[in-house]
């Protein structure tokens, strides 16, 4: 027992000689900066680029989706009309064997590529990158018809 007493007093005594890194904290202190931090958030939540910027995530969703019903549903039937009725979502290339479709290919766990979708995803990128194009410019030419307008006034 007199050992295990002695052995608490010499820890106490080294942990008194180890140099404090850590600052005594006030725990009001804590309360006040936690408070302050969410009034900045809610500040810069509530600030209007954010606001805009949800809005703009939320309808380039909804545009996004739109453009993928466009590629898939109206574009990509004609691009495999022209090129003999291909369809390129079905499209592949077997890393081993030989397989009569893609669905035999995959059901076999077979290693292949796909190269089909991935041109199906170019040319998803080339239209939602000119169709936002297109948009900006609508856009930034009604912005400098404006800023002109008010210049004149």
């Amino acid at each position: 027992m007199k050992q295990a007493k002695d052995t608490i007093k010499s820890i106490q005594k080294k942990a008194s000689q180890i140099p404090q890194f850590v600052p005594e904290i006030d725990p009001h202190m804590i309360k006040e900066q936690s408070f302050s931090f969410f009034k900045e958030f809610k500040a810069f939540a509530l600030q209007g680029n954010v606001v805009d910027l949800a809005v703009g995530i939320i309808i380039g969703a909804a545009f996004n989706s739109l453009v993928q019903s466009l590629v898939k549903d109206l574009i990509m039937p004609f691009f495999g009309l022209l090129l003999g009725g291909t369809d390129f979502s079905s499209l592949y290339i077997s890393l081993r064997g030989s397989f009569g479709s893609l669905a035999e290919a995959q059901a076999a766990n077979a290693p292949i590529i796909m190269y089909g979708l991935f041109l199906n995803q170019v040319i998803n990128f080339v239209i939602v990158s000119f169709s936002i194009f297109i948009v900006l410019k609508i856009f930034l030419k009604g912005k400098t018809e404006a800023l002109v307008d008010s210049k004149k006034k």
